[in-house]
């Protein structure tokens, strides 16, 4: 960047992003009253996106209409689940599966959705993403959005049919959970006075519980995506992406370079080639520097947060624990102080500062749809993506790289699969 002072704005214009929010009329949703329940169709069946399907049932007025999985038995234990959840609001369940490779472009295809959850492995989502939106249907895409630089060109691509028409929501729940929207208001208004370093971390035990062992081949990697770097795009990329996203959210900027460090060690479970961890220096416009660590590996405990130190206080943003901000200006999230520590949840379900997470997104996804004020959050999606590919490139050459650097590779992974040939 030329402009230290001015990344997002220069990244944005590049990039060729979509406005974040437009404002249209209030307009009817599938040609019936603009607050009829909207008909929602979940891709990808798994923990993540049976976590979707709860919420938007038990907290919207939206209905489960549809499931759509590469396996049969992803389905199969779905269903009743929703159905059941479902019946308890009234609703009538499930009226319709597609399984198979091209299941999710099936049900987006159809009558029987007015919007899709896609929760399927990450290295699928720009493809997965294209097929609802040239369906012309609602989609709250799961993060990250792509896995690799070329990637996220096709996500900014298809976002521009999307734009003004249906909605477009990516899955950092965080920055609807209270306590978070509260505190980085605060930051932002100055409350921390100039922002001179920040740190971030998230510490997690192996996922090998998840590991299945029902299947061979590329049907048993996908299986398994979690454990698959490509698949996956590595710990930092998947998972670690939520504190790096609230890192760019608070300090409204995307960083200029990294340089970092990181390896396997620890980690060494069967059909496994992610990361055990990373350990990246992000800088930041204004030479603000983000410390972060993050672990995969072991038997340790659960624990994420970010903390923000400027020359007039510093800031805590635990998912649980004392959250607030002490110094000149002292303030405190009430009922944080008494949270214990936080449990492991490999849905992404949390109690404690992110209770309201995921419901407050949600509910922001359907009132979208239903008011027609279409959200379109590609850009910051694609933006946070970059960001977190970026400190895994520093730790994979373990040298520094820059934005520019890495942005312009247009970096390209091929998980060789045969899409056709799986499920």
């Amino acid at each position: 960047m030329s402009d230290d002072n001015s990344p997002r704005r220069t990244f944005l214009k590049t990039a060729g992003a979509v406005g974040a929010f437009t404002i249209l009329n209030s307009r009817l949703v599938r040609g019936s009253e603009a607050n009829s329940a909207v008909r929602i169709g979940l891709a990808g069946c798994g923990r993540r996106g049976m976590t979707h399907a709860k919420t938007l049932i038990q907290h919207t007025s939206a209905r489960m209409t549809a499931l759509a999985d590469l396996f049969q038995d992803q389905i199969d234990a779905a269903r009743p689940i929703i159905d059941a959840a479902s019946a308890q609001k009234g609703s009538p369940g499930i009226a319709k599966t597609w399984v198979g490779p091209h299941a999710c472009r099936q049900m987006a295809e159809s009558d029987e959705v007015d919007a899709v959850v896609v929760a399927t492995p990450a290295y699928f989502h720009p493809e997965h993403l294209r097929a609802v939106v040239e369906a012309h249907k609602h989609i709250y895409l799961e993060k990250p959005v792509a896995i690799d630089v070329a990637g996220t060109r096709r996500v900014l691509e298809t976002a521009k049919l999307a734009e003004g028409k249906t909605t477009l929501d990516v899955g950092f729940q965080i920055r609807s959970a209270p306590p978070y929207v509260e505190i980085v208001r605060r930051i932002q208004a100055g409350a921390l006075g100039d922002i001179v370093a920040a740190e971030a971390h998230y510490f997690c035990p192996n996922p090998y519980d998840r590991y299945r062992t029902d299947a061979t081949g590329d049907n048993l990697r996908v299986r398994n995506w979690i454990q698959d770097r490509v698949l996956s795009g590595d710990i930092i990329v998947e998972q670690d992406i939520h504190v790096i996203d609230v890192a760019n959210w608070t300090l409204q900027s995307h960083p200029l370079s990294a340089v970092g460090r990181g390896n396997r060690t620890g980690r060494n479970g069967p059909g496994d080639d992610c990361y055990s961890h990373f350990d990246v220096i992000f800088r930041y416009p204004n030479d603000v520097h983000l410390s972060f660590n993050s672990t995969q590996f072991g038997k340790g405990p659960f624990e994420v947060s970010q903390r923000f130190f400027g020359t007039r206080g510093a800031a805590q943003l635990p998912y649980s624990g004392p959250f607030g901000i002490d110094g000149d200006e002292k303030w405190m999230w009430a009922g944080s102080e008494s949270q214990g520590a936080a449990q492991f949840s490999a849905s992404g379900a949390f109690t404690d500062n992110l209770a309201q997470a995921d419901s407050e997104k949600k509910k922001s996804f359907i009132d979208s749809i239903t008011s027609g004020n279409y959200h379109n959050q590609a850009a910051q999606g694609v933006e946070s993506a970059l960001t977190a590919m970026l400190g895994r490139q520093a730790g994979y050459l373990q040298r520094e790289v820059t934005w520019d650097e890495f942005v312009n590779s247009n970096q390209h992974w091929d998980a060789k699969i045969d899409i056709d040939k799986l499920g």
